[in-house]
């Protein structure tokens, strides 16, 4: 029997759990793992300057203690698909979550900028793992009628996290008097930012003991009746859990523990799914949207705009990055993956390229001119909210869908580390490319988002409605 039949024999695509609410809390407590990827990645946007000052460093040394992270989010994420195949996907969820806190704690302790440097590479590793574990997780035990909204949960975590991020480095710097070298509880402000981390990943650490092990990792290691059982929970009585069990066996039968040489292939080293999945996390970094939440305090700023207001920018932009997620967890599931992938890179050109036009003109008085000043402003939200009800969301869901069952943990892997190479790419370059010209750099960025059009319309299918196990 093939794996369509039984999948409409098990009743597994129209399945609705008997509570729906409980497999909600399971997919919101796996992605609190992106809670603390967004928090960690933004909150050093408002210890970017008290950093350059503190240690007296220049851009490009600058560029790198921030950047620095993404290195270990690539290790992360290359490294996670395997542990997780080989300890479960909870035991990976609660090691990241101890990386996160002692993260946490030396950042905000550090003695030198080399520490600094090396607890920020522990959170990034902690970070990689998360954003590989996270969406696998979801997309193994969502329902298959839940599983895109469910699935976006991961980036909706992300945005939030963000979001908070800035609205308590905002607070921060207020409590500090505007200054991010300012003193709070012993600590200059900017290591207070870092240290509130602490208290999401304790949290996401005793959330991990809440929610159950994925039923298909129960059925690689022969724990059938509890995986059995798992598959009633998210899932619901009305489906034949015997023909469920047996078709994800099936699936299971026909694969083997999936390694990087299960990738190769094809005319360019990598199979074609796998380069299709390695251009969607590229290009999703490459438009520069982690410019917008590593350093648009810093951004702001060098057009004129007052610290505190930059600040307050930035949480602004966060929200419109909350706004454009939610649009994009709506329609998802309804419009479909790929025409919402569209929609954004058009929304992200038209916004880039404003930006661009409004940073060509010289600054007057250390300002824009006030037209080109508030359309930059406008320009970057457009920008924010067009990648949020998109390329945010779509990426991680075809991530985590689009590989066939038998290279999907590898092929994670590589996607993801190849999304966190880009990211570091785009983030140790920015402060010297903004330095040799603002306008110019933001003219690249909008040629990546052209070009992501082509690339989805001849590349990219689309997984809408479709079982894990009936990609391949």
């Amino acid at each position: 029997m093939t794996s369509t039949a039984q999948a409409s024999q098990s009743g597994a695509r129209t399945a609705h759990p008997d509570h729906l609410g409980h497999v909600i809390f399971i997919a919101a407590a796996a992605a609190m793992g992106g809670f603390l990827f967004g928090y960690d990645s933004s909150v050093i946007n408002g210890a970017v300057e008290a950093i350059r000052g503190r240690y007296d460093i220049g851009s490009a040394a600058l560029a790198q203690v921030i950047a620095i992270a993404l290195i270990g989010c690539a290790i992360g994420a290359a490294t996670a698909g395997r542990i997780a195949d080989r300890i479960g996907r909870i035991r990976c969820m609660q090691i990241a979550a101890v990386l996160f806190t002692v993260s946490a704690v030396g950042s905000a302790l550090p003695f030198a900028l080399w520490d600094l440097a090396l607890w920020r590479i522990i959170g990034g590793f902690a970070i990689g793992m998360a954003s590989v574990i996270g969406p696998a997780y979801i997309a193994e035990v969502a329902p298959p009628a839940y599983r895109g909204r469910l699935g976006s949960f991961q980036q909706a975590a992300i945005v939030v996290g963000i979001a908070i991020s800035q609205l308590v480095n905002w607070g921060l710097l207020n409590a500090a008097g505007g200054d991010q070298r300012g003193k709070l509880m012993g600590l200059e402000a900017w290591q207070v930012m870092l240290g509130v981390m602490v208290i999401p990943a304790v949290l996401y650490g005793l959330l991990s003991f809440a929610i159950p092990e994925s039923p298909r990792f129960l059925l690689s290691v022969g724990k059938r009746d509890r995986a059995r059982a798992i598959l009633e929970e998210v899932e619901g009585k009305s489906v034949d859990l015997d023909a469920r069990v047996a078709e994800i066996e099936h699936a299971m039968q026909s694969e083997h523990k999936s390694t990087f040489k299960d990738l190769l292939g094809g005319s360019f080293f990598f199979k074609p799914i796998v380069w299709v999945g390695i251009g969607l996390s590229v290009f999703q970094q490459f438009v520069g949207i982690n410019v917008a939440f590593y350093y648009s305090s810093t951004l702001w700023q060098s057009v004129g705009v007052d610290p505190t207001d930059s600040f307050l920018y930035s949480f602004t932009t966060s929200i419109i990055n909350i706004i454009g997620t939610v649009i994009a967890m709506i329609f998802v599931d309804r419009v479909g993956r790929k025409p919402l992938a569209l929609i954004g890179s058009v929304g992200m050109v038209v916004g880039l390229a404003l930006e661009a036009w409004a940073f060509s003109y010289s600054l007057v008085d250390g300002k824009l001119p006030a037209t080109q000043g508030w359309i930059a402003l406008i320009a970057a939200h457009v920008f924010v909210l067009f990648f949020a009800l998109s390329w945010g969301v779509v990426v991680w869901v075809f991530l985590g869908e689009m590989f066939p069952n038998r290279i999907r943990a590898a092929a994670l892997g590589v996607a993801a580390s190849a999304q966190w190479l880009a990211n570091w790419a785009i983030t140790a370059s920015f402060p010297s490319l903004a330095d040799w010209n603002l306008s110019g750099t933001y003219v690249i960025y909008t040629v990546f988002a052209a070009l992501s059009i082509p690339f989805v319309l001849r590349y990219v299918k689309e997984t809408k409605g479709k079982s894990l196990e009936e990609m391949g």
